[in-house]
């Protein structure tokens, strides 16, 4: 007797997982397009965006921000990676687990970027990897690492800070306030040659 065995529906979860991707140069606008690129992303879950970034300490460079919204880069689209079964309690407690992992100090343009982290998150919370061309400019950088610069290795990425942003939103307000005072007229110039009369 045969036994049919029917495929079992792989169980996805009811929460979505985002990978946020900004454009770290201009230059990607062309680049895109050839599948090449110089990327940071975030993974999004439950509303919050996490990121990995550098600085000097050994304290965790994984930080928080708002979903599509991370300083000091420009937002290029949103990719739904798959779905977790996490609620954000958990997710926030995975988050800070996994963190121990993600020291500043041990951040890497080549070895260990923003989309490395994003990749090990994505893999755990929905056992999908995060699309491949977001990091192929790091992955041939490793393989042409014997002919990079030293200091492209030791590249890192400020850290942000709560004080920097409040001191940038400060800064733009000032300037859109400078922007709406009329500006003053302008000096005439006398032809060249001529003096004044006195």
């Amino acid at each position: 007797m045969m036994c049919r065995i029917l495929p079992t529906k792989k169980r996805t979860g009811a929460v979505p997982v985002y990978l946020n991707v900004y454009d770290l140069t201009p230059i990607n606008g062309y680049a895109y397009w050839v599948g090449l690129g110089i990327y940071h992303s975030g993974v999004q879950v439950h509303g919050v965006e996490y990121a990995f970034g550098a600085h000097e300490n050994t304290s965790t460079g994984v930080f928080e921000v708002e979903p599509k919204h991370c300083p000091g880069f420009m937002f290029r689209k949103s990719i739904l990676i798959g779905r977790t079964d996490m609620g954000s309690k958990e997710v926030c407690n995975f988050m800070a687990k996994i963190s121990q992992e993600y020291a500043g100090n041990t951040y890497n343009l080549i070895t260990r970027n923003c989309n490395h982290f994003c990749n090990d998150v994505c893999v755990r919370l929905t056992g999908k990897p995060i699309p491949r061309w977001v990091n192929r400019l790091a992955r041939l950088g490793l393989f042409c690492n014997c002919v990079l610069p030293a200091a492209v290795n030791e590249r890192k990425v400020r850290q942000v800070r709560l004080e920097d942003l409040a001191a940038q939103e400060s800064e733009k307000k000032k300037l859109t306030s400078l922007s709406t005072v009329p500006a003053l007229p302008r000096k005439r110039s006398r032809p060249p040659g001529q003096t004044t009369a006195r």
